[in-house]
Order: structure tokens, then sequence, then C-alpha cells
């Protein structure tokens, strides 16, 4: 592939066109869908970027190393996630021979990484309001986008059933795990969770 212009004024009266050249208004349900998976492969940037440059407390002795665990499970996910927009940039029956579709092997990976992580961890026993430094911030920022770009999915499953469920359980999955990271690079960072205090509590 070869970009050598980046405007085409093919959009201006609000419409795009999908994967295999079918043109739909840019609110379409499947731009919504990949819309906001892009969105948050862009938010994952955005964390990847400032695990590289953010200090870590002098008491996280392995921060660093637990930085260079995290983007590099985050550079993964961020090539999962081009592959599920270009998957609901292509409608079903557009879809070709050997067109690559995350499936259950990379749903594993994910609960793989979750539980890897995880077991580092105390068991909660109380909601987390998000933040744990910038970089756990960023991922229950992440966490939530992930959260919206499956609801949207979802609404496009419902409307077109033969579209699949394969991405809805990829960011099901992939959403546990930007809440386990954003834990675990806390604890790894040396910054303090806040819970949430209940009602009438402490």
């Amino acid at each position: 592939m070869r970009i050598t212009r980046v405007y085409t004024r093919t959009g201006d009266k609000g419409t795009t066109r999908l994967v295999g050249g079918h043109e739909v208004r840019k609110d379409d349900l499947r731009i919504e869908a990949y819309g906001t998976v892009d969105e948050l492969n862009a938010v994952l940037g955005l964390v990847r970027a400032f695990g590289k440059t953010a200090a870590p407390s002098a008491v996280a002795i392995d921060a660093v190393r637990a930085r260079e665990s995290l983007d590099g499970v985050l550079r993964v996910v961020q090539n999962d996630l081009f592959d599920v927009g270009a998957d609901l940039a292509t409608r079903p029956a557009d879809r070709w021979a050997g067109m690559h579709q995350v499936g259950p092997s990379d749903v594993t990976r994910l609960e793989e990484w979750c539980d890897r992580f995880n077991a580092e961890l105390e068991p909660l026993k109380d909601f987390v309001l998000p933040g744990g430094g910038a970089v756990g911030a960023f991922l229950h920022q992440a966490r939530t986008v992930c959260r919206r770009a499956e609801r949207r999915v979802v609404s496009l499953c419902a409307a077109e059933p033969e579209t699949g469920e394969g991405c809805v359980v990829y960011l099901n999955r992939l959403s546990d795990l930007l809440f386990v990271l954003a834990r675990w690079i806390a604890k790894a960072s040396g910054e303090s969770e806040t819970l949430w205090t209940r009602p009438g509590g402490p």
C-alpha cells in the first residue's frame, strides 16, 4: 500500500466507502463501530508514548522493566485492533478468502495475559476508581473506550447478524485485560489506587 495524498474530498457530503467499495453514511453503525475501535487504538498509543517518558516512583525498583512489558503487550493489542477495524470495515459479503479475523487464539492470548498479570495483584475488596498514576489512568480511559467500542459492535451485530461475534468477544476480553493492566502498572510504578468509598463509609 502506498498513500500519496491524505485528503480525497470524497467524504465531503457525509458519506464514505467501506472495504469493497460499498458507500455508506459516516454515521452508519459499521462506521461507528470501527471508528470507536480506532479511537481505542489511539488511546493505547497515548499509553505507550506516556509510558516511555513518565518518571516512575522512586520506590518502584522494577518500574522500567514493567513499562517495557506493558509496551510489548500493547504493541500486539494495537495490531490486533487494526485487524478488528479492518474486519468491521468490511461487509461479510465483501470478505475474501484468507482474510485475517481475530478469533479464539487471540482471545486466549488476552486471557493468558489477564491471568499472568492478575496473579501479581492482591484480590480486590472493593471497586477501584480510575487513576493509579498517569499510565494507569490512561489505561482506565482505554478500558472505557473499549467498552464503548464493544457496545457499538453489539449494535452492529444486532442489525447485521452475519457480521459474527468474533470482534465482540475480543473487545469484551480486552476490556478485562486493560483493567488488570491498569492495576498492575500502578503497583509496578509505586502508584497508589483509590478505592470507591461506599455511602456512609469512612
